[in-house]
């Protein structure tokens, strides 16, 4: 595991940078929402950053408002015609675009604090915790425990589609059939009715019901009588055997659906809607494996009706040193999206100081930003590749029956196969 980053953490002291002390190409170009309705975060992100590159030596952070006029279009204006070697942000996809088409006809790379994969390119590298990052994570578990049928029953939205997307993906490379997708609609009804019809309830209850009466029709004969061939002699009667006692009929359990594997993505009410829907069409977190988005994590404790389910996100505890070491210094708990900048500044700084091959201007080449090893993170290891995209080293989750969760497979410490 690549343990270049974490060192960083030790040196915490406050300030930061400005443009023009460094030269050009070592500067670092920083895109963050600085005023306006995003300005505490972006005031956190920024001190996260500049935290990270707070030693002697360190490269200078050349500081752009994406809330000032002229958004995240002229902040990467500004950046390009500083020489900075590389950008940390824009915040959200929509800067993170528009900061792109400025870098487009530049060998300037751009490390986005986004999670929307539709940003990613080939000098654009998306640090958020991405809905296929979350899901490829949870199909190969699901997949070392025998699970073959994906499907996934997704809210009609962009958090659905992506994660619709990236099950389709993970599938395709496990060499598993299509899974079956559902965007399903907003009422409970739509629900419901949707959810009975994608599980095949209606057949599935049949056989409950063929079964049952095959059952019924074997209690019910006489001793020694074949209820196949009604016409076969039948055992004596005697006056000792009573006659049987009946009860009251239960709800017959239902065959399991025709997929072993469950992909969702709601939360708040309409989560609430599917999972009464799940109970009307018997598909049981216990038999079936069911996955969600790591955003279950804040609100796992009312999530006891999908105990078993899993969800991926990072292990919290191996941020907690630099959640001790933020706290030290600023007086309040980071936002998680503090720790996307914190890593950022942190990555640069050491490919900054690492060797670098003769007359390059700067240590933020391709080569040197998608090592295979990857780097190490405040939320664990992560890499990038050559798309655009990051992978990471993601530890799975799994709801408890009274509700919240615990881990169940652990990061693995470093990143395998490129697929993490």
């Amino acid at each position: 595991m690549a343990g270049v980053l974490m060192s960083t953490l030790a040196a915490c002291a406050g300030g930061g940078h400005g443009p023009g002390t460094s030269h050009a190409g070592r500067n670092v170009g920083v895109l963050l929402p600085l005023t306006g309705n995003n300005a505490r975060l972006g005031q956190e992100m920024l001190s996260a950053a500049r935290m990270a590159m707070n030693t002697p030596g360190a490269p200078t952070l050349d500081i752009h408002d994406t809330a000032a006029p002229g958004g995240a279009t002229a902040a990467a204006q500004a950046a390009v015609k500083a020489k900075d070697g590389i950008i940390l942000g824009p915040l959200t996809a929509g800067d993170a675009t528009q900061a792109a088409t400025v870098t487009a006809q530049t060998d300037l790379p751009m490390l986005a604090f986004t999670s929307d994969v539709s940003v990613a390119r080939p000098d654009v590298w998306i640090l958020g915790i991405a809905p296929e990052q979350q899901v490829r994570r949870m199909v190969g578990a699901a997949i070392k425990e025998n699970r073959q049928h994906f499907a996934a029953f997704l809210p009609d939205n962009a958090l659905g589609h992506a994660m619709g997307s990236a099950l389709q993906q993970s599938c395709s490379e496990h060499g598993l059939s299509s899974p079956q997708i559902v965007y399903h609609g907003a009422t409970a009804t739509e629900i419901t009715e949707q959810l009975k019809t994608f599980s095949a309830y209606e057949s599935r209850a049949a056989t409950a019901a063929t079964q049952a009466a095959a059952t019924a029709a074997q209690e019910a004969a006489p001793a020694g009588v074949d209820p196949a061939n009604p016409d076969s002699p039948a055992a004596p009667e005697t006056a000792a055997s009573p006659a049987p006692a009946t009860s009251a009929p239960e709800e017959a359990h239902l065959p399991p659906p025709p997929f072993d594997a469950l992909l969702l993505a709601d939360t708040g009410l309409q989560l609430g809607h599917v999972i009464a829907a799940m109970r009307t069409a018997q598909i049981s977190p216990t038999e079936t494996r069911i996955m969600g988005p790591g955003l279950w994590g804040a609100f796992a404790g009312k999530l006891a009706q999908l105990q078993n389910a899993w969800y991926a996100a990072p292990d919290p505890a191996s941020r907690q040193h630099f959640v001790q070491l933020f706290m030290a210094q600023y007086h309040h708990m980071p936002t998680p999206l503090a720790d996307l900048s914190y890593d950022a500044a942190a990555l640069v700084k050491a490919l900054d100081q690492a060797p670098r091959a003769p007359g390059a201007k700067n240590g933020y080449s391709v080569t040197a930003l998608t090592r295979p090893e990857g780097f190490s993170g405040v939320d664990g290891v992560f890499g990038f590749t050559g798309n655009g995209r990051t992978r990471r080293d993601l530890a799975i989750f799994q709801i408890l029956p009274e509700g919240g969760s615990r881990i169940v497979q652990a990061p693995s410490g470093r990143l395998q196969n490129g697929t993490n």
